[in-house]
Order: structure tokens, then C-alpha cells, then sequence
């Protein structure tokens, strides 16, 4: 019997039992209904279930797959905790997220199988590799290694009912960058994610005829919206490949989406190209953007191109359940919001809080920068088997009503606005000290941006030539770009201090595997001079 609580997946069994033979997932040209996605995902958990006996984690190999989609819906059926691996990742960091989290199940599609060998060797605890797109095991893997094929889950009894969970078990456990060189794992619970998804749907009121995009990795927590938020409202869920991000407004036409998720950087590219004319995207019913900064001119061009829909800003960290702020852009209201040029990113879900706090958890007055924090319902317990980071990533502070209350760090510089809202200001982690003054990077950024020529710029704090000083280089992007003209303009705008040592110029900055422009990537390749200087 199912639990009484809403789980992750209760969404989807609704819609599979009210709109059976509705379009479910269309990928590659294939289309599934409820009744055929709900079939494939019930067969799959009763092996997992009966041949793995409950399996506590299974992991997920692949990439925009029937595998990666079923597979997550699979396991959770089957009372696991989903754990994503990316094929794109090298072997060794799929490695080190298979072994901390301790994985029975390895699901892989049968575009990962090459990975599979490099990515099981040398395991301590070997997990079962299920395979259900292949016919034999492949040659690659380790000779102990249990192998479920084709075979084997093409006509078991299929699974009556999902196994039953509790709302605090985990949903799915993702791995982020940590400052120790190692990636932290932040467990999601059913509670956690079925807040998440409470507070969306009564938010957007997603219907059966909604077709929502897909462009996030299952590594990216983003993901979760776009699955559990389509299934959810018995809509179909349309995933985008690589090459769709490169046209993508052309993928939302030619295949009606209705609701556009994704980073900002896919609509700032869009704008930089001049393809978002107005009223070019006439299907969009909902525009939602997370995951980084949104650039106000992005969000003004997006709106004017999809006139129809509404503008979102969403903001949220991994720890806190994918996003628990939202802004609804207003093109009178929301530029009197914008902080270094950046749309606001809005007020808390239901269930959820948030302040602005000090280095040492007391309160920073309205209007004024600090560290912002959260608590409610979203914000997970804390990271897997490292209760030294859990511990200093949360404010424990007395509370009125007696108990100690926890506020998650979230390592964001914000103010609170006369409007109630919260204004982005950058990363505790950007900010830094050039001859004893505090600077935030982003806005030396956000004065580049507003520069004509300038499409993209990132600014990076470097060792200096002397030891012990750090200067600022200036990394830019754009089309007829001249650096003494900008670096000109910037010093009639900025004190010295805040003025670049050095420009360098790249005709496109690199995206990270999460799609956001990698800022680490350029910083290393300007300290190690591949990107040559251009000293003015």
C-alpha cells in the first residue's frame, strides 16, 4: 500500500491512473503514454524489488534516455534513493559518487555501456548492473559483477504498487562541488521534494495540454522540476539534446512547448544573437529561469519575445530543494528591483524563510549586504556522512519559541529591498580584498556589462606579480570589442581599485557541464597565461 504522504512520484501515479493514454515523454521521435511509461517503470521496480531485494540506492548511468526517465522512476517505485551519475563526468568522479553512496544498482543506458568497466573497477562493494536496453553483458566489465539484461526485465509481473516509503526517506541524492576537492552529497528526502512540488503546482496551475522542455543533466537538481512538474500535471515532457541548446527557440516552436526551464545563459546567447524578436515564441505559456544570475536586458528581450507568457526568476540552492524564491518579472516594476544590473530574485515559497545574516548569524539591517539564509520545509538535513561541513554550513540561533532554529548558509550576498524582496548581490566566495578594500566581482561586472560591445564578462581575482597581492583580470566576450575603450569607460564609473589589471578577449566563454558559464575554467586559464593579456 502507498504512503499516505505525497512522495516525489505520487504525482506521476496520479496522472498515469486521470490521463492514462496522454503523451508522457516524447524523445528522439518516440512517444510514450502514462499507460506505457507507468508499464516499463512498474516491470523495471519489480526487478529491482524482487532480484535486488529492496535495494537501498540505485544509481543512473546515461544520458536523455527512456533509460535515465523510467529508470528514476523505477527506482523510486522500487523505495530507493535515486543517485545520477553523468556520462559526460571522467570515470573517476563517477566512481567516487558510486562508492560514497554507496549504490546496489547500477542502471545504464546502452550509449554508457564503454563507461561501465572503467567506472566499476576496482570496487570495493559491487553493485548489480542492470542493462535494459542490452541483450548481453558487455566484455568490459568485471568478472564478478551481476548483469541483468534485456532478458530479464522484458516480462516480469509487473509491480502492484510502488514500495512504500516514509516522507523522510531519501528521493534522490546529488553530489556538488565542496572546497575540499571532493564532492559533498546532499540527500534529498520525499518531504523535502513533495514541499518543493506543493508550492510549485498551486503556483503555476501546469495542466495535461502544458509540453515542458527538458534541459538539464539529472546531475543538475533543475531536472527534478522539469520531470515530477510535467508528470505531475499529466503534461508531456519534451527533452532537449545537446544541439537543441543551439537553437533553441526553434525547439520551442517546432514542438509547442508551453513552459521554457532553463539557465540564464541559454536566453543570454539567444539575445546576444538578436534572435529574440518580439513575439517569436508565440506557444510559451510560463518562462522560467534558475540556476544563475538573470540579466535584466535578458529578461526584458525574453518577455518581449514570448509576449504571452510570464517571466520567472527562480533562485535556490541544492540544499534547499532545487528553488524556494521566485520573482515575476514586470517590465514597469521589476527594473526599480534590479541590483547590478540583475533581476531580483524574489520572495520565499510557502514553508520556507529567509534572512539576511552577519559572518556570525546576527541580523544585517534592510538594505543592506549580508549572507542570505534559509529554513522551512525545502532545506535538507545536511550533507552525507560529513557532519563537519553540515555543521558549518548552517546558523543555529536561538528561536522565540524555545527550540534552536537552523538556517542554511547559502554562501549568497543579498540585500533586502523596501519591496519586501531579495536583490542578488553576488557570492560570499567573490568577494574579495585589492589593497585592503572588500570588492564584489560582480559588480566590476555588471559596469563591463553595461558597456556596449561588451556581450559577456566575468572578472576573476589573480596572484599579482609580487607575492601575497591579488589583482582583478577582466575576462570579456563581444563583437568589435575594444579594451581600451572599455577599460576608459570603466574608470569613469569605478574607483581605481576596482579597475582590472588585465583584459583578455575570447570569442565565447565555456559552459560548465550544468550549463552556467565556468568561471573556474577561465580563472585557471588566466593564471596559467593561456589566455594572453592584453596590458594596457
Amino acid at each position: 500500500m502507498q504512503s499516505a504522504a505525497p512522495l516525489l512520484h505520487s504525482g506521476f501515479q496520479a496522472s498515469a491512473r486521470r490521463v492514462p493514454d496522454n503523451p508522457a515523454l516524447t524523445l528522439h521521435g518516440q512517444t510514450w503514454t502514462y499507460r506505457e511509461l507507468d508499464g516499463i517503470v512498474r516491470r523495471w521496480a519489480a526487478v529491482l524489488a524482487r532480484q535486488v531485494t529492496r535495494p537501498k540506492r540505485v544509481a543512473i548511468l546515461g544520458h536523455r534516455s527512456i533509460v535515465t526517465y523510467a529508470g528514476f522512476l523505477a527506482a523510486l517505485y522500487a523505495g530507493a534513493t535515486v543517485v545520477p551519475l553523468n556520462k559526460k563526468y571522467p570515470a573517476a568522479r563517477n566512481r567516487d559518487v558510486l562508492e560514497r553512496a554507496e549504490a546496489d544498482v547500477v542502471l545504464a543506458d546502452a550509449g554508457s555501456l564503454a563507461q561501465l568497466g572503467p567506472l566499476l573497477e576496482g570496487l570495493a562493494d559491487v553493485p548489480v548492473v542492470m542493462l535494459p536496453e542490452t541483450d548481453e553483458a558487455p566484455g568490459n566489465l568485471p568478472a564478478e559483477i551481476r548483469v541483468l539484461t534485456r532478458a530479464d526485465v522484458e516480462d516480469p509481473v509487473p509491480l502492484a504498487e510502488p514500495v512504500p516509503v516514509a516522507p523522510e526517506d531519501g528521493a534522490y541524492l546529488l553530489f556538488t562541488s565542496g572546497t575540499t576537492g571532493s564532492p559533498k552529497g546532499v540527500p534529498i528526502s520525499h518531504a523535502n521534494a513533495a514541499a518543493f512540488l506543493s508550492a510549485n503546482t498551486e503556483r503555476y496551475a501546469f495542466t495535461a495540454d502544458d509540453r515542458f522542455t527538458n534541459t538539464f543533466d539529472q546531475t543538475f537538481d533543475l531536472s527534478v522540476f522539469d520531470l515530477f512538474m510535467a508528470w505531475g500535471s499529466g503534461g508531456c515532457l519534451v527533452p532537449m539534446d545537446t544541439f537543441d541548446l543551439m537553437t533553441p527557440l526553434e525547439f520551442v516552436r517546432s514542438h509547442d512547448i508551453t513552459v521554457w526551464f532553463s539557465v540564464p545563459s541559454v536566453a543570454v546567447l539567444q539575445h546576444r544573437r538578436g534572435a529574440l524578436t518580439p513575439d517569436s515564441l508565440p506557444s510559451l505559456r510560463w518562462s522560467l529561469f534558475c540556476g544563475e544570475a538573470l540579466p535584466a536586458d535578458t529578461a526584458r528581450a525574453w518577455q518581449e519575445a514570448a509576449s504571452g507568457s510570464v517571466v520567472e526568476n527562480l533562485y535556490g540552492p541544492t540544499e534547499a530543494t532545487i528553488a524556494c524564491l521566485v520573482h515575476r518579472w514586470n517590465p514597469k516594476t521589476s527594473p526599480a528591483g534590479v541590483v547590478n544590473g540583475v533581476v531580483a530574485i524574489g520572495s520565499p515559497y510557502p514553508g520556507m524563510a529567509a534572512a539576511v545574516l552577519a559572518e556570525d548569524g546576527s541580523a544585517v539591517p534592510d538594505g543592506e549586504t549580508g549572507e542570505l539564509c534559509l529554513s522551512g520545509r525545502q532545506v535538507f538535513e545536511g550533507y552525507l556522512n560529513a557532519p563537519e561541513q553540515t555543521a558549518n554550513a548552517f546558523h543555529t540561533l536561538p528561536s522565540a519559541y524555545g527550540a534552536d532554529h537552523r538556517w542554511y548558509r547559502t554562501g549568497d550576498l543579498v540585500r533586502r529591498m523596501d519591496s519586501g524582496e531579495y536583490g542578488y548581490v553576488g557570492r560570499t566566495d567573490t568577494q574579495v580584498k585589492i589593497l585592503g578594500h572588500r570588492i564584489e566581482t560582480g559588480e566590476v561586472e555588471a559596469h563591463l556589462l553595461r558597456q556596449r560591445r561588451v556581450d559577456q564578462a566575468v572578472v576573476v581575482a589573480v596572484p599579482g606579480d609580487e607575492e601575497g597581492v591579488t589583482v582583478l583580470a577582466g575576462i570579456l566576450a563581444g563583437d568589435g570589442l575594444d579594451v581600451y575603450d572599455v577599460d576608459e569607460e570603466l574608470r569613469r564609473t569605478l574607483p581605481p581599485y576596482m579597475i582590472p589589471l588585465t583584459y583578455h578577449l575570447l570569442d565565447a566563454f565555456p559552459l560548465n557541464d550544468n550549463g552556467k558559464v565556468d568561471r573556474k575554467a577561465l580563472r585557471t586559464r588566466v593564471v596559467s597565461g593561456e589566455l594572453e593579456p592584453i596590458l594596457l
